[in-house]
């Protein structure tokens, strides 16, 4: 089976996480420390905290930027839950903004515009498919209106200056995403002060730290915020320095197998809409080209065309339910219609792109989603 998402995993792992196991010191330490930098430096950012997940890195951004009940937040239905449901965990209200087009699928700026009020604080944009937001944009949104830019970075690990667009911005190493630690996630912030507060948030808003304290001569702490036990372990940490050196080899991968995939498609498939078909076929960087979602053609079975695919041992999957047709959230939002969202969720297919892939992989799923929309 061609799998939609496949880690890259091997010996340098299993050598990295033996090594933690038998320093006997697996959580909270040094190497958490140095993945923090390490991976702040291969994006040319001062600084990072590493948490659990990246739905833990968005709710710790918005209780450190004070966001609370009685704010709005306005957030993408196309996207994972997750960003959806941070905002809720503050107590603060998701407001469901509609995407541009289904050529790009960001969150539209015409539509956060009509859905601002006054109880707006924050806006969370999401880089989807790993290919980032209009950045003059978005900047001159949140400052117009005194906003806090949250970026959803979850897709987007190691494309050129993701973290730098908005306030803050969230990471995730999840196992199917750019790099792994299999659960994992990172914050990065303009405001020193805010990653701060963030590092202190995920240790249950502890001073000081159990490695902190068996590394000096202070034996107590105090607690002087609110907290969670949103921490990254040693394991995750040691894993995540061996991927992130070879994240810009695995990037580079992905962008030539993208280029495949957009000629190759143009050549077999030309009524399949392609999102970002121009900017992820950029070799500027500006793309993580995490993922390779296509829209079907408009009255296209989708589902036959996914049986016809895993029938050639292809998986596919979606991206994404939007979040607002749940049940959870279609019975506290009951009201919310997103047209363009809800036409591209029907339309949309995400087909295999990862490092282990070569060219003829692409060629051969390309040709397989050929017949499937031929027959």
């Amino acid at each position: 089976m061609l799998l939609v998402a496949e880690p890259i995993l091997g010996e340098e792992e299993a050598a990295a996480l033996s090594d933690v196991i038998r320093s006997g010191w697996i959580t909270m330490g040094e190497r958490v420390r140095s993945f923090e930098q390490a991976f702040a430096a291969a994006h040319d950012l001062p600084d990072a905290v590493a948490v659990s997940s990246c739905t833990a890195a968005l709710h710790l951004i918005l209780a450190a930027l004070e966001i609370g009940p009685g704010d709005e937040v306005l957030v993408p239905s196309l996207t994972f839950v997750a960003t959806v449901n941070s905002v809720l965990y503050t107590g603060a209200t998701p407001v469901f903004v509609d995407i541009e087009s289904l050529e790009t699928p960001f969150l539209s700026l015409a539509d956060a515009a009509a859905k601002t009020t006054a109880r707006t604080k924050a806006v969370i944009v999401m880089h989807f498919g790993g290919n980032l937001v209009d950045r003059e944009g978005w900047q001159k949104f949140a400052r117009d209106r005194n906003l806090l830019l949250i970026e959803d970075a979850a897709h987007a690990t190691g494309a050129r200056a993701v973290g730098t667009l908005g306030d803050a911005a969230a990471f995730s190493f999840y196992g199917n995403k750019n790099m792994t630690t299999a659960e994992g996630g990172a914050v990065t912030a303009r405001d020193p002060d805010v990653l701060h507060k963030v590092r202190q948030m995920r240790g249950h808003g502890m001073t000081t730290g159990t490695f902190q304290r068996h590394t000096s001569r202070t034996s107590t702490y105090d607690v002087t915020m609110l907290g969670y036990n949103y921490r990254m372990d040693e394991l995750r940490a040691a894993a995540g320095l061996v991927q992130l050196k070879y994240l810009a080899q695995w990037n580079a991968k992905r962008r030539a197998l993208t280029q495949e995939y957009m000629d190759t498609l143009a050549e077999r498939c030309p009524t399949v809409v392609v999102p970002f078909a121009r900017k992820r076929g950029s070799n500027s960087g500006a793309s993580s080209h995490h993922i390779m979602p296509v829209v079907l053609p408009d009255g296209a079975d989708r589902q036959a065309v996914v049986d016809a695919l895993r029938d050639e041992e292809i998986q596919t999957t979606i991206h994404y339910p939007p979040a607002h047709l749940f049940t959870f959230y279609r019975k506290h939002f009951p009201l919310v219609e997103l047209p363009l969202t809800e036409k591209f969720s029907r339309r949309e297919l995400t087909l295999p792109l990862h490092p282990r892939m070569e060219m003829e992989d692409v060629r051969s799923v390309c040709s397989a989603l050929e017949r499937a929309l031929t027959h």
